[in-house]
């Protein structure tokens, strides 16, 4: 792409970050819409978009529309993407907290495989028919897939077992719960890891190369992330039905701060490159998992997009701007910094998620 719209790959990538901030910037948005009015619209409404989106970004001949397909894509998935799915599936069991818990579980193990079922696939298409051609296959494939089944299954507005819950009764719940304390501990914890975990998705097989590793080799560990977030989110399920949620994450939290602490000293070894990587990604999936438990174990299922949409405001933007920052650390003081800052970001998410369990 960088060679046919004669731009750095700098300029490219960059069309990501707008993508990224974009989701951010519509999430609250869209958690309300969702608590008024349910998936099914907003989330066929998205697929349309993202379908369109992607058709688009393969026309592309310029920078300037790159970066015009990106925000659609960026509005697209602030509908489509996990946190309106877990607003929809919260809502859909409500009053079912075991099943609510299943129905998380299984959309997150799921999910979890997109990466590890979608890069090889696009590479592959890329490689056999250009990476024009790749986005109109890949853009069939998530139309014909997506859209129909938003449209058909999901519900028009949320099942409530108690009376519909007028408009200005939510945004007063919503109100009151981001002006205590609680919530801001959940957006501090969750805001400080994802920033970790997108560091490292970013980062991690440059460091391992620098580390003296093959990149075939660095590029395979890495890819194990993909494998322990859905482990990760199996365990933590599994621990929260006999320990409280919060307290779980904390652990696995702190186990991957270990992780990114220990990498600079032993990282430069097979075994120790290996068990650095299986330390932090353990908990690589375990947030996103978690959020929607405590959200709704605290403030029930009648205002939970639009806190969700509020967190995710937070987060998303930290997800786009931390990898960033770490680049410029990498750049200025080496990546042993970089990973001290991961594993001081991911002893602060715990600590948050601690306090927020004691009240």
């Amino acid at each position: 792409m960088a060679r046919e719209l004669r731009a750095s790959g700098t300029q490219v990538a960059a069309a990501l970050t707008l993508a990224v901030l974009t989701t951010a910037l519509c999430a609250p948005l869209v958690g309300r819409r969702l608590d008024h009015h349910g998936g099914r619209a907003l989330m066929s409404a998205g697929s349309v978009l993202a379908t369109l989106a992607v058709l688009g970004w393969s026309q592309v001949t310029s920078l300037p529309q790159l970066y015009g397909v990106f925000v659609a894509i960026g509005a697209a998935s602030a509908m489509v993407l996990y946190e309106p799915a877990f607003a929809v599936v919260v809502s859909w069991f409500d009053g079912d907290e075991r099943g609510r818990a299943n129905a998380l579980l299984a959309l997150t193990v799921v999910a979890g495989f997109a990466s590890s079922v979608f890069l090889p696939l696009a590479g592959l298409l890329t490689e056999e028919y250009g990476w024009r051609r790749a986005l109109l296959a890949l853009a069939g494939l998530y139309g014909g897939t997506a859209i129909p089944l938003h449209a058909l299954v999901l519900r028009g507005r949320p099942r409530t077992a108690a009376a519909p819950v007028e408009p200005t009764q939510r945004a007063a719940l919503v109100r009151a719960a981001v002006r205590a304390r609680p919530f801001w501990l959940l957006a501090a914890a969750f805001t400080a890891h994802g920033g970790a975990v997108a560091t490292i998705a970013v980062l991690l097989v440059t460091y391992l190369v620098r580390l003296g590793h093959p990149p075939v080799f660095a590029a395979t560990v890495a890819g194990l992330l993909g494998v322990l977030s859905v482990t990760g989110r199996l365990v933590s399920t599994g621990l929260r039905r006999r320990w409280p949620a919060a307290p779980v994450a904390a652990t696995i939290f702190t186990l991957q701060g270990l992780g990114a602490l220990l990498l600079p000293l032993a990282g430069a070894t097979v075994p120790g490159a290996i068990g650095c990587v299986l330390l932090f990604g353990i908990g690589f999936g375990v947030g996103t998992i978690t959020l929607p438990h405590l959200l709704a174990e605290r403030y029930g299922t009648t205002a939970y997009a639009g806190l969700s949409g509020r967190i995710a405001m937070f987060s998303v933007t930290d997800k786009a701007l931390a990898p960033l920052g770490a680049t410029a650390l990498a750049q200025a003081a080496g990546y042993g910094w970089v990973m001290g800052a991961v594993a001081l970001v991911c002893a602060i998410a715990a600590f948050a998620l601690l306090a927020y369990h004691r009240l």
